[in-house]
């Protein structure tokens, strides 16, 4: 058998290390980045640089802008819409306040109607003095209720005659007046709030014809007379003497 002897069958060759050197000395030192600067960009690429950039921020000032002016237009719109709405439901919660109103009138009117014989026959009691005991308790009371629901009665004697609130049933002539008067009340009149349930029903009186002519003649031949009076006592008054 041959010995083979050791080394000599390895081909590898290993690296000299010097003595006294570690293993990480032997190791190849990684390359350093150069610290050398390359040639400077020509000022020409930057100008041009600088002015792509303001193009282009310019360009987004003006979408901006223009976004701007759309969502104000719309804001402007949005805020005549409400306001137009606002306005429209006002005018329909007056039209609806009016309108209960109205139908309230309507109703105690439509009842009220219905209770004016009684509040008559009340009426005539009183005059001929028999509202008394129970019954004026009674009377009393019904006459509170239907002012609370706003029943107001109207129509005097010696008020002028006005054909939308009086209805005349009897015609007269008087010296006494001036106008048409009604001189006497046959039936008062009621209303509630500015809506009138019956008209007043009168008894009228004119003035005379005869009377006014009468009347404006005696004016005419008193002023006549004062004038002739103070003719005379401007002249010395009485015949001349001889």
């Amino acid at each position: 058998m041959t010995e083979e002897t050791p080394g000599f069958g390895d081909s590898t060759e290993k690296p000299d290390v010097p003595s006294g050197a570690t293993p990480d000395d032997a190791a190849p030192q990684a390359a350093e980045p150069s610290t050398e600067e390359g040639p400077a960009a020509p000022a020409g690429d930057a100008s041009n640089a600088s002015q792509q950039t303001q193009s282009a921020q310019s360009a987004q000032d003006v979408g901006l802008i223009a976004q701007l002016d759309q969502v104000r237009t719309a804001l402007g719109e949005r805020t005549a819409d409400l306001q137009r709405l606002q306005a429209e439901y006002q005018n329909y919660r007056r039209r609806v306040e009016r309108d209960k109103v109205t139908v309230k009138e309507i109703a105690a009117a439509n009842l009220l109607s219905e209770l004016l014989p009684t509040l008559d026959d009340v009426g005539r009691a009183r005059e001929h003095g028999e509202l008394v005991g129970g019954f004026k308790s009674v009377a009393e009371a019904l006459e509170t209720v239907v002012a609370k629901m706003g029943l107001q009665q109207f129509g005097k004697e010696g008020e002028p005659f006005d054909p939308t609130i009086h209805e005349a049933l009897m015609h007269s002539y008087a010296p006494d007046v001036t106008e048409t008067t009604c001189v006497a009340i046959l039936q008062p009149g009621y209303r509630i709030g500015e809506r009138t349930i019956r008209p007043a029903r009168v008894a009228v009186a004119e003035p005379q014809p005869g009377a006014q002519t009468v009347k404006g003649e005696a004016e005419t031949a008193t002023s006549a007379d004062s004038a002739d009076a103070a003719e005379d006592k401007e002249t010395g008054g009485g015949p001349d003497e001889g």
